[in-house]
């Protein structure tokens, strides 16, 4: 195995995001289109033009996030290149890898993800809850810091992102009172992160209940490209696991860390961004010594990678 593609989730979108991909290769906003067809509002607009408050709510950012990694693979898979050896995405991007891996229709997948945006914010109103970065301390101390809310809300780790750093979720007096004594227990840092719905955590659990009741609606089949899940950094290909997979990370932590690990452990060697932003080759590179990384919204970041990938 030589590559891996990382798809992100949310927090990696921006107005205009993949404008210069877009200008290189047709197919950018032909995938926009098609996703706006499947979902029966003007997505491409939103994502060219904004508003940005409209494009971050939760139920529009997601579709966003899920047609644009799908836009940079099929740009990405134009060029010829040996097929991938195996396939992740942080949160919402384990979507966009099982649609890539042709487990789930794209059109499928979208609806999907909407619905889950929907079912997240009904879960936790706007004010209720949010998320914390805690930086500089091991994944055993965040989750030992978070036991030591002395408060009766819920504080929990929720996206183990890459060795020194872990984000928590929690109700809004909890997240406060980390972000006031966060510092003092040990971190170098503690910030909040633009996320109004407290994610992977709890307080979801009936969101995810919802959503799997909208899975099972849903054909998947098995993966053509092993997809390592957030749950447990372990590749599925029974429908039914899939299914009960993708459930169970919305309140579950995300094991971003493991599943890095677990990819360099079968011998990944280049790590490539398949979306906006380079969040995930970011956080690779704090796991990984000496990685190889890329991210391909860069036309020509993305036709340099292709080179090697083929030579």
């Amino acid at each position: 195995m030589s590559y891996a593609l990382l798809f992100p989730g949310q927090g990696s979108q921006t107005v205009g995001m993949l404008k210069a991909l877009g200008e290189a290769y047709p197919l950018v906003d032909e995938t926009f289109d098609e996703a706006s067809s499947a979902l029966g509002f003007d997505l491409t607009a939103l994502v060219r033009e904004g508003p940005k408050d409209a494009l971050d709510r939760t139920e529009n950012t997601q579709p966003a996030l899920l047609a644009a990694g799908i836009a940079v693979w099929r740009v990405w898979c134009a060029q010829g290149v040996a097929p991938a050896g195996a396939l992740a995405g942080h949160s919402l991007g384990e979507y966009t890898a099982l649609v890539a891996a042709g487990s789930i229709a794209f059109a499928d997948a979208l609806q999907l993800v909407r619905l889950r945006g929907q079912l997240m914010q009904a879960a936790v109103p706007e004010g209720r809850g949010g998320m914390a970065a805690v930086i500089g301390l091991d994944d055993e101390a965040v989750a030992a810091l978070c036991k030591a809310y002395p408060g009766s809300e819920l504080l929990a780790p929720a996206n183990f992102n890459s060795p020194g750093q872990v984000v928590v979720a929690g109700e809004t007096p909890a997240i406060d009172w980390l972000l006031a004594n966060g510092k003092s227990q040990g971190a170098r840092m503690v910030m909040r992160v633009g996320m109004s719905v407290p994610s992977h955590c709890m307080l979801l659990s009936g969101a995810a209940k919802q959503l799997a009741e909208a899975l099972a609606r849903v054909p998947v089949t098995k993966p053509e490209i092993p997809v390592l899940h957030n749950l447990d950094a372990a590749s599925r290909t029974s429908p039914d696991d899939i299914r009960a997979a993708l459930a169970a990370q919305l309140h579950q932590p995300v094991q971003w860390t493991r599943t890095i690990n677990a990819l360099a452990g079968q011998g990944v060697s280049h790590w490539l961004e398949c979306g906006p932003g380079k969040v995930l080759t970011g956080l690779v590179k704090r796991s990984v010594e000496g990685a190889a990384l890329a991210a391909l919204e860069d036309p020509a970041v993305l036709a340099s990678a292709a080179l090697k990938e083929k030579a």
